[in-house]
C-alpha cells in the first residue's frame, strides 16, 4: 500500500525544518537505511534513511522549502504497480513512514511493553503490518523500536501473537504539551510604524535565531539569576602554557588558555559536586561526570557542544576534541547529542577583547562562566608590594533555585585555584 514519508523530528526541541536537498527522485527504489534527505534543522543539517523500502512515487515539497512542520507529509513511497495519487495529500495515514535521524535512536530494552489506549493511531512500517496480518498480531500491544516509537519488522517478529491478540484496554491519553509563547512585546507593524520614514533592512529569523531568541527570553524570565565576580591572576598559567607547548610541538597540539579554563571548571566540578546539576522542573538532577558545556559562536548564532567526562581527560585530549567540535559546529554538522546536555558552560569573550560580563544560563543547566581578556594590571602581591600582572575577570552566573551564594562561591574558588596552580591539573 502507498504510505507517506513524514516530516522527521531529528532532535527533541525541533518543531519544524528546511528540507535541504533530496537525495532521491521520484521512481527511484528505497530499502530500509538508505539516506534520502538532508533537513536542516535550527541547529544542524542531518541526514535521514528511509525505515522500509519502496518507490518513491511522488516528492510533495520541494527541496530548498523552509518552515516544514514536524510530522507534515513530505513524499509518497509506494509498492511496485502502485499509483501515489491513492494517498490523500492532505492527511497523514496511520502506515506513513518516518524517516530516521542519522544518529541511532536507541531501541526499548523489551518490544513488547505498555499497551497503547483503545483508539490510539499505530504508527509502523508497511512491511510490519504485513507480517503481523500474517502472524494475527494485534499490533496496539506492541511498543515499536524504530524512530518516535515506530513500530518496525523485528518488533512484529519477536511479538508473540497470543500475547498480543487482545485488544488493549483504554487509557488516559496524555495532555498536549502546550505551545511555547512567541512574541513578546510590540508587534512587527508597531515596531515597524516607529521607523517609516526611516531606511532599514528587514531580516527574517531563521530557525537558530528562532530557538536562541526562545530559550534566552525563557532564560531571563524563569531563571532567578545571581551573579559571582572573581579576578584570576594567570602569569603563572601562562608560563606552565608556554613550556608545554614547546614540548608538545612535535604532536602537533598547542593548548589554549580556554583549554585550560575547561579543565579547572571540570574539576571544580568534581571538588564541589553540589554544583554540578541541573533544574529538572520540581526536583534538582545531580550529574557524577563533568560534562562541560562550551559556547561557540557561528554565523547567525551560536552552538554550545558538550565535552563529556571532561575531569577524566587530558589538556591535549579536550583540546583537540573541542577544535573538532568547534569546527563540526561552525558547518552545522554537530548532531543533537553533541550539544545537549551537561550541567555547565563556559562563555569566553576574553578573545574578542571584553574584560567581563554577564552570561546568561542556558537551561537546565545550574551556572555559566564568562570569562574576559587576560590584561596587565597594578596587583600587590603577598609582600605588600604593587607589581604587573595579568589579570583575568570572571563572573559566574548562577541558578538560585539549584545552587546558593555560599556553594557557587566555593565552586570559583576551586576554579581559580586550578588556574592560579596549573600543575594540580595534571595529576
Amino acid at each position: 500500500m502507498a504510505t507517506q514519508i513524514l516530516m522527521p523530528a531529528l532532535s527533541p526541541t525541533m518543531e519544524e525544518g528546511t528540507l535541504a536537498k533530496w537525495l532521491v527522485k521520484e521512481g527511484d527504489t528505497v530499502k530500509s537505511g538508505d539516506i534520502m534527505a538532508e533537513i536542516e534543522t535550527d541547529k544542524a543539517t542531518m541526514e535521514f534513511e528511509a525505515v522500509d523500502e519502496g518507490i518513491v512515487g511522488k516528492i510533495l515539497i520541494a527541496e530548498g522549502t523552509a518552515g516544514v512542520k514536524v510530522n507534515t507529509p513530505i513524499a509518497v513511497l509506494v509498492e511496485e504497480g502502485e499509483d501515489a495519487s491513492a494517498v490523500p495529500a492532505a492527511a497523514a495515514p496511520a502506515a506513513a513512514v518516518a524517516p530516521k535521524p542519522e544518529a541511532p535512536v536507541a531501541a526499548p530494552v523489551a518490544a513488547l511493553a505498555a499497551p497503547k489506549a483503545a483508539g490510539a493511531r499505530v504508527f509502523a512500517s508497511p512491511l510490519a503490518r504485513r507480517i503481523a496480518a500474517k502472524k494475527g498480531i494485534d499490533l496496539t500491544g506492541i511498543s515499536g523500536s524504530g524512530p518516535h516509537g515506530r513500530i518496525v519488522k523485528a518488533d512484529v517478529e519477536a511479538a508473540n501473537p497470543t500475547a498480543t491478540s487482545a485488544p488493549a484496554a483504554a487509557a488516559t491519553p496524555a495532555p498536549a504539551k502546550a505551545a511555547p509563547a512567541m512574541a513578546i512585546g510590540a508587534s512587527a507593524d508597531t515596531v515597524k510604524k516607529m521607523f517609516a520614514d526611516r531606511e532599514y533592512t528587514e531580516v527574517a529569523l531563521d530557525g537558530m535565531r528562532k530557538t536562541i531568541a526562545a530559550r534566552l527570553t525563557e532564560a531571563k524570565q524563569t531563571i532567578p539569576h545571581f551573579y559571582l565576580r572573581r579576578d584570576v591572576q594567570l602569569d603563572t598559567l601562562m608560563a606552565f602554557r608556554a613550556t608545554l607547548n614547546k614540548q608538545l610541538e612535535g604532536r602537533g597540539v598547542k593548548l589554549s588558555v580556554n583549554d585550560f579554563i575547561i579543565k579547572a571548571c571540570a574539576n571544580a566540578l568534581q571538588a564541589v559536586p553540589d554544583c554540578n546539576a541541573v533544574w529538572a522542573g520540581d526536583r534538582i538532577l545531580k550529574l557524577k561526570p563533568s560534562d562541560v558545556a562550551v559556547a561557540v559562536a557561528i554565523e547567525g548564532g551560536l552552538f554550545t557542544p558538550v565535552l563529556r567526562d571532561a575531569h577524566q581527560k587530558s589538556l591535549s585530549a579536550l583540546s583537540a576534541e573541542m577544535k573538532d567540535l568547534a569546527g563540526r559546529a561552525k558547518t552545522k554538522k554537530l548532531a543533537p547529542h553533541e550539544y545537549q546536555g551537561g550541567s555547565f558552560a563556559i562563555s569566553n569573550l576574553g578573545m574578542m577583547g571584553i574584560d567581563n560580563f554577564d552570561a546568561v544560563i542556558n537551561p537546565p543547566h545550574g551556572s555559566i562562566l564568562a570569562v574576559g581578556a587576560g590584561v596587565k594590571k597594578p596587583v600587590v602581591n603577598a609582600a605588600g608590594e604593587i607589581v604587573v600582572a595579568t589579570v583575568m575577570s570572571m563572573t559566574l552566573s548562577v541558578d538560585h533555585r539549584v545552587i546558593d551564594g555560599a556553594l557557587g562561591a566555593a565552586f570559583l574558588k576551586a576554579v581559580i585555584e586550578n588556574l592560579e596552580n596549573p600543575m594540580s591539573m595534571l595529576a
